[in-house]
């Protein structure tokens, strides 16, 4: 093999290497932060869905704020990083609201279409965006047990229909002891 064809071959080489990291470059871009999963997330008054509105019960105090994420129904999906889901793709949706003074919160976060999604309430007590294990609050549909970890996905989710405001009630959970139970 001459020079010619050994500096092609290397050429075509690196020609592949680029274009295969040009096709494993996140196919959705990723907003800033305090964006992620906004798009289209807020329930609109008269809209027929795919929705959830939750009633939220048991809140420990009135501070802070609620938020509420969407997520897809796996495991391996549910409650991993807002960055990771967006740009792979997947769902993910996120809704912020303000507790007010009295009265069980309402919440509702829209679902990009029907389907099945792992849902999650958190009482966001200092209001920093984040999870806090002392602090802080969870609730999933059907309200399942968490004791030394989150929920499995399929114990969190709801299947939403097209045109529908699925409506569920949740119970806040906050940590006493070694595990997470509603304020009673």
């Amino acid at each position: 093999m001459n020079q010619f064809h050994k500096l092609s071959a290397i050429a075509l080489v690196t020609a592949g290497l680029v274009a295969t990291a040009a096709d494993a470059a996140p196919p959705y871009p990723v907003p800033p932060r305090e964006e992620r999963g906004r798009a289209n997330a807020d329930c609109r008054k008269g809209e027929a869905g795919p929705a959830i509105r939750m009633d939220v019960k048991g809140l420990k105090d009135r501070t802070g704020q609620l938020q509420v994420e969407l997520y897809p129904p796996h495991d391996k999906d549910f409650l991993a990083a807002d960055k990771k889901l967006i740009a792979e793709g997947k769902p993910f949706k996120r809704v912020r609201y303000k507790i007010q003074a009295s009265g069980d919160p309402v919440v509702c976060i829209r679902a990009p279409e029907a389907g099945r999604y792992a849902i999650v309430v958190l009482h966001d007590r200092d209001g920093n965006g984040k999870f806090g294990y002392l602090r802080d609050g969870v609730a999933f549909p059907g309200d399942p047990d968490v004791v030394r970890s989150k929920p499995k996905a399929a114990a969190a989710s709801v299947t939403i229909a097209d045109r529908t405001v699925l409506r569920e009630t949740v119970t806040m959970q906050y940590l006493r002891g070694l595990e997470f139970k509603p304020i009673r």
